[in-house]
């Protein structure tokens, strides 16, 4: 059985003449370890789908399973549970809290965690030496560049370990050398057992994955081991 399945899943947002279908019938399977990039217009359902997977937007049909966890059947806690465990988040938008450290912002996820206080800095002291920025754990965000503020948001989705990393866009505000850095380091994630499932717009950053997902009008128009020639001619 795979790690991660869809089945039929759709979206329908609002109702009557304002419906809006983001997503219409998705099905897919995804094994451990694989890197998947999700690619297509916007207004494609990539967006929405990603929302999906992070257990964060119940689909208005279909199923969603993780581990042979059927996500939309547990309660908002037990969901919020899955997530702590199964999923790390990295955005387009760093997201990092402007007056915390880069260490203290890689402990937030673990807030929640029945752990002393010197175990989480250790964790993510850890995480950060991951990513190359063991020798920046007490700087700001704004005392380090755009592509260590990326690399420590990787850094704070590693913290928990866990066996999902979801990615959106999270080159979109890197130039092309930093990004190549970020996507190497993503990329060395998924050689060492990650799942990744990355939404990008970029045919260079879908060229680091192994297989590439095509959405558009909300329906998976191919599903296929990524051949960045095919991609980059569209």
């Amino acid at each position: 059985m795979s790690f991660i399945i869809g089945q039929d899943l759709a979206k329908t947002y609002g109702a009557g003449e304002a419906a809006m279908t983001a997503l219409q019938g998705v099905d897919f399977s995804i094994d451990k370890g694989e890197f998947v990039a999700v690619m297509g217009p916007s207004g494609s359902g990539k967006s929405t789908l990603l929302s999906i997977l992070g257990a964060l937007n119940s689909p208005s049909r279909g199923a969603f399973l993780v581990d042979g966890i059927d996500i939309y059947q547990l309660t908002s806690d037990q969901r919020a549970d899955f997530r702590r465990e199964y999923l790390g988040f990295v955005f387009q938008s760093f997201n990092l809290v402007p007056y915390l450290s880069l260490q203290e912002n890689v402990m937030l996820p673990l807030a929640t965690q029945r752990l002393a206080a010197r175990a989480k800095r250790e964790m993510a002291a850890e995480a950060l030496s991951r990513v190359g920025l063991s020798d920046k754990l007490t700087r700001l965000p704004n005392q380090v560049s755009g592509g260590e503020q990326e690399r420590a948001a990787v850094a704070r989705a590693l913290v928990n370990r866990p066996p999902i990393l979801l990615a959106d866009e999270p080159t979109g505000n890197l130039d092309a050398a930093t990004s190549a850095e970020v996507m190497g380091l993503i990329a060395s994630l998924a050689r060492e057992g990650m799942t990744v499932i990355m939404v990008t717009h970029s045919p260079e950053c879908a060229g680091y994955a192994s297989r590439l997902l095509r959405m558009r009008d909300g329906r998976l128009e191919s599903d296929g081991r990524t051949d960045l020639a095919a991609v980059c001619a569209g």
